[in-house]
């Protein structure tokens, strides 16, 4: 991801979307095990927004072994994240990935903006019924591995949100 910004990237048509991800899906080798379509589009802001890390009704994730990244709500504060492009023969899996059917995510429609301050839509999931938790072991290892996603404050999205990663 040596160019960060969306410039001559052609947007989505009626074949794709936009979905902004902000955790586990920062990684390229994950959100190609369930979505092959999955094409990096830009690094972007989601403004007032904040990172949280959590169990989905206090039970600990067999996964994951500890807190599952989400996003809430929070004026003034900011999640830095990756757009990717794809084709809309992925939603059924992307949504299964997040575990829509069984309510522990819900579909949200976000505006980001580029590095280039281009503002666009996309899809983008929050956790619901959640109670607050460390990263799991998974996610610090991962910030390490998305450390050349760099926000405008010079961290990884993860580092540059939550003081516990890292």
């Amino acid at each position: 991801m040596a160019n960060s910004g969306c410039k001559d990237v052609p947007g989505p048509d009626e074949e794709s979307f936009l979905y902004f991800a902000y955790g586990s899906n920062l990684l390229t080798e994950r959100i190609h095990l369930r979505n092959p379509s999955a094409a990096f589009f830009c690094v972007a802001r989601l403004q007032d927004f904040k990172l949280d890390f959590g169990n989905s009704q206090g039970k600990t994730s067999q996964t994951w072994h500890g807190g599952i990244a989400t996003i809430f709500q929070s004026p003034g504060d900011e999640v830095w994240g990756v757009v990717w492009k794809m084709n809309k023969s992925n939603l059924n899996s992307l949504d299964e990935q997040e575990g829509v059917k069984s309510g522990m995510y819900v579909v949200i429609e976000v505006k980001v903006a580029t590095q280039e301050g281009r503002e666009i839509t996309c899809r983008s999931y929050l956790m619901t019924n959640y109670e607050s938790a460390p990263p799991s072991p998974q996610y610090k290892k991962m910030e390490k591995e998305t450390s050349h996603c760099l926000s405008e404050s010079g961290k990884s999205p993860l580092q540059a949100q939550d003081k516990n990663v890292g």
